[in-house]
């Protein structure tokens, strides 16, 4: 009585420890799987961002070349060019128009910069034009801004006759006018002018 007790208790003994050993090697084989998806999973990540990355840097190249482009159409000054447009328009558009090709109005941040701006304006497009300015009061009268809203670092109103800018709240961009030597004046954003667009190149 006692053997077979003893026997059914080895019995069960070796099934348990049989299945014991089943169930570790499903789990053992279970936590491969999940290892091997998890290698995969970073695989496939590594190669999204790198995939990312290698657009990224085409896009890049893109916008160099397209840069290239537009300076040798215009001219380089100071890690900018600036690219003539003789069309008149307002304000609003010629500041569109600059910005679908890439760049913003031209704002000199130098007198050296507004010189040369002005002196490319004389060639291009003519010796008595005014051009738009990135340079307006629209949110704050008498508060004049670049595009960005930034407070402007150069300006250079015309200041001994006309006592630039005089115009109030009808007058909220600026313009550079050539046959004033470069001097800026305000002026309706709605009146129709001459363009320069800038576009960085550093």
């Amino acid at each position: 009585m006692m053997n077979n007790r003893v026997v059914r208790v080895l019995c069960l003994l070796l099934l348990a420890h049989s299945a014991f050993q089943q169930t570790s090697e499903n789990t053992s084989s279970l936590r491969k799987k999940n290892e091997n998806r998890d290698a995969s999973n970073a695989a496939i990540e590594e190669l999204k961002k790198q995939i990312e990355d290698i657009v990224l840097d085409l896009n890049l190249l893109k916008e160099q070349q397209a840069l290239q482009t537009v300076c040798l159409k215009g001219t380089k000054v100071l890690g900018k060019c600036f690219l003539a447009d003789p069309v008149k328009k307002t304000h609003h558009a010629a500041s569109d128009d600059c910005i679908a090709k890439g760049g913003t109005l031209s704002a000199p941040l130098s007198g050296e910069e507004n010189d040369q701006l002005s002196d490319y304006v004389r060639r291009r497009i003519g010796p008595n034009q005014h051009v738009w300015l990135g340079v307006n009061d629209m949110v704050t009268e008498g508060d004049w801004v670049d595009q960005s809203g930034s407070a402007l670092r150069f300006k250079n109103w015309e200041t001994e006759i006309t006592l630039q800018p005089d115009g109030g709240r009808s007058q909220d961009c600026a313009i550079l006018s050539v046959s004033a030597n470069g001097k800026w004046f305000d002026e309706s954003c709605r009146g129709e002018r001459a363009s320069v667009c800038e576009f960085n190149i550093v």
